[in-house]
């Protein structure tokens, strides 16, 4: 699959729509992604208005991929503005590939962009969680990422039942 990362700084309705559907689409797979299934309509265009917001007012980055039709299959965010103590830092956050495009090397491709542009904007150090054994978490060590912890029964899957996480973290290099 072919496929293009692109750095979203204003969210127009189509995008914000295809979002949607990838939201919607990653959830109903089994991504633990903070919503349960099913995501409505609502709901998922509620999540992507606020983001969208906070993408303009700059206080983080937003990439998508687009498959080669232009259409959005996956996401991922670096939240960029965070507490004073925390300036040389960032969250990485809604990684999502919709089912379609998974294992063709989008949410890596996602992965590598967003680390690249988040250390571009100055921070050192990165982190993010992560659904314990789950695909991602393989992913994120592969890309050099360092496990700092695990917390059981962290959040409930899309479909019920606890699942864990892992809470992990990259510096920039020479950081």
């Amino acid at each position: 699959m072919k496929f293009d990362i692109e750095r979203i700084e204003v969210v127009d309705p189509s995008t914000r729509a295809q979002l949607c559907e990838t939201l919607t689409e990653a959830v109903a797979s089994g991504g633990s992604i903070s919503f349960m299934h099913p995501v409505s309509r609502e709901k998922a265009n509620a999540f992507w208005v606020k983001t969208s917001e906070s993408v303009e007012r700059g206080e983080r980055i937003l990439l998508v991929a687009r498959d080669d039709q232009g259409v959005v299959i996956g996401t991922v965010q670096s939240v960029i503005d965070l507490p004073e103590n925390q300036l040389h830092r960032a969250d990485i956050a809604k990684m999502m590939v919709h089912p379609r495009a998974r294992r063709q090397g989008v949410a890596e491709a996602l992965m590598r962009e967003i680390e690249r542009l988040t250390f571009v904007a100055g921070k050192t150090l990165m982190v993010l969680d992560t659904e314990t054994d789950a695909a991602a978490s393989h992913l994120y060590r592969k890309l050099g990422w360092s496990v700092c912890g695990h917390i059981p029964d962290f959040a409930l899957k899309p479909h019920g039942g606890y699942c864990s996480t892992t809470y992990m973290f990259k510096r920039a290099t020479g950081a």
